[in-house]
């Protein structure tokens, strides 16, 4: 198993809202951009950034219009679910790239997602701008049933995207998009549409105990290949909550194949990572999702034993 060492909480430096807590709890994608980490939370309308080195406090940016309500079941039903953050270069106007925060597809009113500029440093800079996947899910929704879009990489020509195929009817699926065309597309301003797709995969991931195993995120590595988390949750569907068996780091071949996996020694639900060859090793960085709003969502590192970097 990967020995997972938490180096901290992932603290704000104020609530996003009144009354709320000053902290990410439900924390789902993660990229490190220079000297700084940038977290998607799928209960928030906004991002928030970490320095990469330390404690401090965070601060956040606001993704998308509106208030969510603090009360949780009224919050799950009106959340975003943007459950993935990549980033995206070869954008003009965002010479040093741009976080690309993607939602999960899993009811209609999580088809939102955005687009944030980066600075040279990695922190944020410019305006965000509001991206539509209502299209795109729709032809996926019809290839794979139930949508849940938990992870996204760019890997070259591909912008590659997990689906978590938690539940009785959900299938885990690796699908593969043109790179050229959504950062045409986002370009543009457009929404991003069904030619973008080139491939389609479904996976099995095994199980943890009697609970399958699925995806929740995805890194890129130089190479081609892709690192992702994957988490065993009793639950019926991608909307329910359910109880947590355990979780597992993995690694996708070029090809979108799984090449390796192996589960970590602590019983969290992870839901975002980053990957870096530093040393001849492969290092990462995950984020968990706790489930619970009171409990502020820690961020974990480990190396990747067993894979050649």
């Amino acid at each position: 198993m990967l020995r997972l060492t938490q180096r901290r909480t992932l603290t704000l430096q104020a609530p996003e809202t009144a009354g709320g807590h000053a902290h990410v709890s439900a924390a789902s994608g993660l990229v490190r951009a220079g000297q700084w980490l940038h977290v998607v939370a799928d209960d928030s309308l906004f991002l928030a950034s970490f320095p990469l080195e330390g404690e401090a406090p965070g601060a956040f940016q606001r993704l998308l219009p509106g208030e969510l309500p603090l009360e949780p079941r009224s919050r799950k039903a009106h959340k975003p679910d943007m459950e993935a953050l990549c980033l995206v270069q070869g954008l003009s106007g965002a010479p040093h790239g741009a976080l690309l925060a993607v939602p999960s597809g899993s009811t209609a009113v999580r088809q939102k997602g955005a687009l944030i500029p980066l600075a040279a440093d990695g922190s944020t800079s410019g305006p965000v701008r509001e991206v539509d996947f209502t299209n795109l899910y729709a032809q996926l929704a019809r290839e794979l049933g139930p949508l849940n879009v938990e992870g996204a990489a760019v890997s070259g020509a591909r912008l590659r995207l997990l689906n978590r195929g938690n539940g009785d009817e959900g299938k885990d699926a690796v699908v593969d998009l043109d790179t050229g065309r959504v950062v045409r597309a986002l370009e543009a301003g457009a929404p991003l549409e069904p030619d973008a797709v080139r491939i389609v995969r479904r996976w099995e991931l095994g199980r943890a105990g009697t609970v399958r195993l699925s995806f929740t995120d995805a890194a890129p590595l130089p190479d081609g290949r892709i690192v992702f988390t994957a988490a065993a949750e009793d639950t019926r569907d991608a909307y329910a909550d359910g109880a947590v068996m355990g979780s597992a780091v993995g690694v996708l071949a070029p090809d979108g194949t799984p090449m390796f996996l192996d589960g970590v020694d602590a019983k969290v639900k992870l839901e975002g990572v980053d990957a870096r060859v530093e040393g001849g090793r492969i290092h990462l960085l995950l984020v968990a999702d706790a489930d619970d709003p009171t409990q502020a969502a820690p961020l974990f590192e480990t190396v990747l034993e067993g894979v050649r970097a």
